[in-house]
């Protein structure tokens, strides 16, 4: 949980708040499209790294080095990223954050398969679930803190994420395999070929559509909230657009928390994962659709909780699922780091696509934004039906 909520203290923090205001101040007119253009290319590096550091520390038989290395290099990427003032050095730089931080992810998420009981899966993915609101809400307050003072702020996510990772390493200790036990290294073009490969088993490629197009449709709203509260929204005299992040923030933290561990126990109660995750990517639709009709500070604040409550459960009981579902057991880091493509790659592709819908459907001021809602609800929807032909799975 420590470390998940590092990890998106840093990504909230720097995807929802600083990232947009540093290419703001570099380029104010061309502002949507600077920002989709650097989330859309630093896409490919989060999806590489991702799965090729699981395969990595599967090879390996150990995570935590993994982890303490990806977390302590995240301070360097951050203190590069505070430093340049180009469009093309932010890119550069956050590509590199990017890829340190998917190293860090990769490993952190193997965590649970690694060591936790079948019995106990939703408990403990709803226990890890927890540190996305948490760290939501961090890093949306240190983002507005720091909103004056772009570079100190990213040192201070990226030393969030080093610390978290020196306190996993040092009291989850674990034990590594012994040499007999390891998988024999595989050449990397089999490797490649593993990925592709894990797509092909049924269950699995169904979860993975599913978490791409939930994910796909939550990030696309909200890699823009920043620039949706400063051009759409009406907001109360005297509140900014960085201290209304900081408003929705808890308030989609304390949703999504109380969504996460509800989903987690119920599901491990029930033995049904299928039907939480269906009605939590309805709930998610709905949300987006209330801020499209009405685009009022009221309207965002139902906004954030509605969604909280989809998203949080959304992702307690889809990580339980996956966990039941993967397609070797030998490979789990791995098939996590395919999955996580899902997750990571939509993420980080949202702002892109974002960006096109908000142009194409008449700019930041006209009917762009409301045009975002749409679709990001309509991702939610096409998300919740893909569980359906899940099988191996209740």
């Amino acid at each position: 949980m420590l470390g998940n909520t590092a990890m998106y203290t840093l990504y909230i923090g720097v995807g929802g708040v600083l990232l947009p205001l540093q290419i703001e101040q570099i380029d104010r007119a061309h502002k949507v499209a600077m920002l989709g253009l650097v989330s859309g290319v630093s896409a490919v590096f989060a999806t590489f790294f991702n799965p090729v550091a699981g395969a990595l520390s599967d090879r390996s038989g150990r995570r935590n080095p993994w982890i303490l290395g990806g977390g302590l290099a995240a301070v360097g990427a951050m203190a590069l990223l505070g430093g340049v003032r180009t469009v093309l050095l932010v890119t550069i730089a956050w590509c590199l954050g990017q890829a340190v931080m998917n190293v860090f992810q990769a490993a952190l998420t193997s965590v649970v398969p690694d060591r936790v009981p079948l019995s106990a899966r939703g408990r403990a993915s709803a226990a890890v679930g927890l540190g996305m609101p948490i760290g939501s809400t961090l890093g949306a307050l240190l983002g507005a803190a720091f909103a004056g003072n772009i570079r100190t702020g990213y040192l201070v996510l990226g030393a969030f994420v080093a610390v978290s990772a020196v306190l996993f390493t040092s009291f989850a200790r674990e034990k590594p395999l012994p040499g007999a036990a390891r998988p024999a290294p595989v050449p990397l073009k089999k490797q490649f070929a593993a990925f592709l490969g894990a797509l092909r088993h049924h269950d699995f490629r169904w979860a993975f559509i599913g978490r791409a197009l939930l994910v796909l449709g939550y990030f696309c709203v909200f890699g823009y909230q920043l620039y949706i509260l400063q051009d759409h929204i009406s907001l109360p005299s005297g509140l900014e657009p960085e201290d209304a992040v900081a408003v929705l923030a808890p308030v989609n933290a304390v949703a999504m928390a109380a969504s996460t561990v509800v989903g987690g126990v119920l599901s491990d109660r029930l033995d049904r994962r299928k039907p939480f995750i269906a009605l939590s990517a309805v709930i998610s639709a709905v949300a987006l659709v209330v801020p499209a009709l009405s685009p009022t500070w009221s309207a965002m604040l139902v906004f954030a909780a509605l969604n909280g409550l989809g998203f949080g459960c959304f992702m307690a009981v889809d990580n339980a699922l996956v966990s039941m579902i993967l397609p070797s057991a030998d490979d789990a880091a791995r098939d996590l780091g395919v999955l996580n493509m899902a997750q990571a790659g939509p993420q980080i592709l949202a702002p892109f696509a974002a960006s096109v819908v908000v142009s194409l459907c008449g700019g930041s001021r006209g009917g762009g934004y409301t045009a975002l809602f749409a679709v990001g609800a309509a991702l939610s929807v096409l998300g919740a039906l893909a569980v359906r032909p899940i099988r191996g799975v209740r």
